[in-house]
């Protein structure tokens, strides 16, 4: 059996761990410190029972099962967290969470709870995991070869003739993303959005088209429309998405051979076309954002850390941190350290290098290169003249 554990703290993780391992050495114990880790793992294996965290860096736990269970509904998910407000476990339990745990997990409960899952896993009927095994790998298979094709790649004589006969007319939809990092997770994400979109509204498939778009092909049933699908979408993926992302569509096609065409196309198109963004409260998440810079800017501050803690990408929490402040991240935490400079320069018993580290600089000599570039003159030049303004004044 295969347990993953996600959770952001690594003492947690090789706790929980350790206290599986030594009761069951033959079971697979997988790890993962965040939700774009842990679906890597649920990607490239089996996994039959998840552990997870609520509150982590960019997605809580209870988020990364909703958007998983559709796609691994074999799965038994566990929620553990510090946290024991109701609401998160009357929401994990509507989520289909089999269990709930509070930090710090005792070792008998976690072991009784194992037990119990294993129990469960082991009645489960061996043909029906064989039939999805086949079914999700004749899946792969498809969107594999749709993918080449939609390059304009040689599919290798792969024959596509039953793809086409249950799409006479169809739609192809691309959603595009704007991010200088891997999204290995918003790739997951909008897969699973858009195919449960597709199945809703008429019956298609979607497929990882290249390091930042993922395409899909849909033929909308009669009754329903391609408008309201497409905002659905929208919806959800303001909701889930901590990347800038685009929604590109085709008119209705009837001829699989004008999709490369039709692809490149949109690709074009994607260059003028605007991106949207997560439906968070900006104004609110900058807020917070800012009151944790002004309280700990003398720290080792990283535009990665203040991203995490309030659970945004760190490429879509610096456009937004711009257009709100007006400053970029680093401009921002230099203004802050110099102008609490100025004020401490105002001290004379206060040692230059007591204040270069009370602003969160280690190394005088750069802070007094950051200084000098901020305001064109040294920091002590700018105590003399201070002090020489205020004998005026006197």
């Amino acid at each position: 059996m295969n347990i993953l554990i996600v959770d952001d703290e690594l003492a947690i993780r090789e706790g929980i761990k350790r206290t599986i391992q030594k009761a069951y050495p033959k079971y697979g114990i997988y790890l993962a410190a965040n939700p774009d880790e842990a679906v890597q793992l649920l990607r490239s294996r089996p996994i039959d029972i998840v552990l997870t965290d609520i509150l982590m860096p960019g997605m809580t736990g209870l988020e990364l099962m909703q958007l998983t269970k559709a796609k691994y509904p074999n799965i038994k998910w566990v929620i553990i967290s510090a946290y024991s407000e109701f609401e998160y476990a009357k929401e994990a339990v509507r989520l289909g969470a089999v269990d709930y745990l509070l930090k710090p997990i005792g070792k008998d409960m976690l072991l009784e709870m194992i037990v119990r899952l294993s129990d469960k896993i082991g009645s489960e009927v061996e043909i029906v995991k064989e039939s999805k095994m086949l079914k999700n790998n004749l899946k792969f298979l498809r969107e594999a070869v749709f993918q080449r094709w939609a390059s304009g790649l040689n599919i290798g004589g792969m024959d596509m003739a039953s793809v086409i006969a249950n799409h006479q007319k169809f739609q192809l939809i691309m959603v595009k993303m704007e991010s200088d990092k891997l999204v290995h997770l918003e790739h997951f994400i909008i897969d699973n959005v858009l195919t449960e979109m597709m199945d809703t509204y008429g019956k298609g498939f979607a497929t990882s088209f290249d390091a930042k778009s993922v395409l899909g092909l849909i033929t909308i049933n009669e009754e329903k429309s391609i408008k309201a699908m497409l905002e659905q979408l929208r919806i959800h993926l303001k909701k889930y998405l901590r990347v800038p992302f685009q929604i590109l569509q085709t008119e209705v096609l009837y001829d699989f051979d004008v999709i490369p065409n039709e692809v490149r196309r949109m690709h074009q198109d994607s260059i003028s076309h605007e991106f949207e963004y997560y439906a968070t409260g900006g104004s609110r998440v900058i807020e917070v954002a800012l009151q944790y810079i002004r309280t700990y800017y003398n720290t080792d501050l990283t535009l990665e850390k203040v991203a995490s803690i309030v659970y945004l990408n760190p490429v879509y929490f610096s456009q937004v941190f711009k257009q709100k402040t007006g400053y970029g991240f680093k401009e921002y935490v230099i203004h802050l350290r110099m102008e609490q400079a100025k004020q401490l320069l105002l001290h004379p018993q206060l040692k230059l290098a007591d204040i270069s580290e009370k602003v969160g600089y280690q190394d005088v000599k750069h802070f007094t290169q950051v200084f000098r570039k901020k305001f064109n003159v040294t920091p002590t030049e700018y105590r003399q003249e201070h002090r020489i303004e205020i004998r005026t004044v006197r």
